[in-house]
């Protein structure tokens, strides 16, 4: 006999986002999770309904019934999330989910990091949150780290200093004499915020709330001394609570605008890079992993924080995980050159295709040109390709002219980024790792998985793309009961949903292309 057990998961990214079903079918078979060949069929995004996928065995099937764009607005000087449009998009996949054949036994949201919304003592939403992207954060960083001290913020954080991250944001909106700060009772981020729309809950989710610069990784909790240090009121912040946390269920007026029953809510990893941290299908506790979309996240997980100096330099960050981890990444600019590019000459009227585009660099000659992806310019939006020509340009390089230029000097090096981080990674861990798992959206672009292992010169394990919404899935699994960890979660996995190797390949020449790059940084 079957048993089929359903959750939905929102995962919403920074250009979008989607609502995917997941349902777990235990055989009753005998069959574990020691297969790791499987069968399982992986829906790539934008499928839409359909057939559940048929397994043999105990499997984890996915099937997005949802997606929507997440469009930022500009309004006056400042960019915001749209989150009321968000809020509606998850009713209409709430909506759908309660129509396929399996009940939903539960729901879960993970997002982006860093940015939060303020709830009044009325307990209602102030305004839109911020975009990370919105300018209001420049010099801030800068301004807090005389105040308070980088090596202190990074040993009490273990944080990368990156200028968007929370602890700026609330110190940008203090120094702009910003009334909402004291007009609020509780910050919450993204996925809290979005929860307690819907659940009338406050929460707040560990993973997400580690982003912020403002959670010491040795207690787990907020950094009360440093808030008061930095005027911050203290009394925003909720006690977090850990992945797998049930935070309520839909409140009776949303079960009634929707026509459907109440549904648990869990807390899952809501920090969307955790969540998908989950979903890498490793063996053991020694691997890499990037997760690949419009950032890339690099890094492996540990027991322990790094916080040494040679980390703080390196600009890693050390991030709340699963089960007692903590992710030591280091955030990568990542696909967001691509989309802002493509973005641009759309709007120029020559709209053109992913997929073309990958062809076009495909075709291009290559390792002319480098970019270091995370320099400051490319943070924020408009004109990424004259921003791209200005920085070879700048560092006495060929310019790229033609699109196929552009995204293959991006591709190239992105990959060779990934090796900078990668070597970092293992220097700061200890661990020497045989190959990189990458998952997430960003392994569709095959040309980036091929030149990421040659540039790191060892094999590139592609799979699952869904990655964010997978860990999702499996976090609420873990709450359920179906797992009883992270360790039986990556099996389920490694039998359900196929991952694609790449090789090495042009060794010498990608040899002597990092070097080149490498020179680029030190310059």
């Amino acid at each position: 006999m079957r048993e089929k057990l359903a959750v939905l998961a929102f995962d919403l990214g920074a250009s979008s986002g989607r609502a995917i079903v997941g349902v777990w079918e235990e055989s009753g078979d005998g069959a574990g999770f020691g297969s790791e060949s499987g069968d399982g069929v992986e829906i790539e995004p934008g499928a839409g309904a359909g057939a559940w996928p048929v397994s043999n065995g105990s499997k984890l099937s996915i099937r997005e019934i949802h997606r929507f764009p997440n469009i930022p607005v500009q309004a006056g000087d400042h960019l915001y999330w749209d989150i009321l449009r968000l809020l509606h998009e998850i009713k209409t996949g709430i909506r759908l989910a309660a129509q396929t054949e399996v009940p939903i036994a539960s729901l879960g949201i993970d997002s982006w990091a860093v940015d939060f919304g303020l709830i009044g003592a009325t307990g209602e939403l102030l305004a839109n949150p911020y975009h990370y992207r919105d300018p209001h954060t420049i010099g801030i960083m800068e301004e807090v780290s005389k105040q308070a001290g980088s090596e202190r913020l990074f040993s009490e954080s273990g944080l990368q200093f990156q200028p968007f991250n929370t602890i700026y944001q609330l110190c940008a909106m203090k120094k702009a004499g910003s009334g909402m700060l004291e007009q609020a009772d509780s910050l919450l981020m993204i996925p809290d915020l979005l929860l307690y729309l819907l659940t009338g809950v406050k929460s707040a989710e560990y993973t997400n709330a580690s982003t912020t610069g403002l959670i010491r990784p040795d207690t787990r909790d907020w950094n009360r001394p440093l808030l008061q240090e930095l005027g911050l009121t203290a009394n925003l912040f909720l006690q977090p609570v850990q992945p797998g946390a049930q935070v309520g269920a839909l409140t009776d007026e949303v079960c009634q605008e929707l026509a459907v029953s109440a549904i648990s809510a869990i807390a899952v990893a809501s920090h969307d890079t955790a969540s998908a941290v989950v979903s890498v299908p490793a063996e053991g506790q020694n691997f890499a992993y990037l997760i690949c979309g419009t950032w890339s996240l690099l890094g492996t997980e540990i027991s322990k924080p790094v916080l040494s100096k040679q980390a703080m330099e390196w600009n890693f960050t050390n991030e709340g995980g699963v089960g007692g981890t903590y992710r030591l990444l280091k955030n990568i600019m990542g696909l967001w050159l691509m989309q802002e590019c493509k973005r641009t000459w759309d709007a120029e009227g020559e709209t053109i295709g992913f997929a073309e585009l990958t062809e076009l660099a495909e075709k291009a000659p290559p390792f002319r040109s480098f970019i270091n992806p995370d320099d400051a310019r490319f943070l924020h939006p408009s004109r990424m390709p004259d921003k791209i020509r200005e920085y070879c340009r700048a560092t006495g390089q060929p310019i790229p002219e033609s699109k196929g230029e552009i995204v293959r000097c991006i591709l190239q090096s992105l990959a060779c980024q990934y090796r900078n981080a990668l070597e970092q990674t293992e220097v700061l861990s200890g661990n020497r790792f045989a190959g990189l798992h990458m998952v997430g959206g960003g392994i569709q672009n095959q040309l980036l998985c091929r030149m990421t292992a040659s540039a790191i010169g060892r094999p590139v394990w592609a799979g699952p793309v869904e990655a964010s919404a997978i860990g999702n899935i499996l976090i609420q699994l873990m709450s359920l009961g179906v797992f009883a960890g992270v360790d039986e979660a990556r099996a389920a996995v490694r039998q359900s949903f196929s991952v694609r190797s790449f090789l090495p390949d042009d060794q010498d020449e990608w040899e002597e292309a990092f070097a080149r790059y490498k020179t680029l940084l030190r310059n």
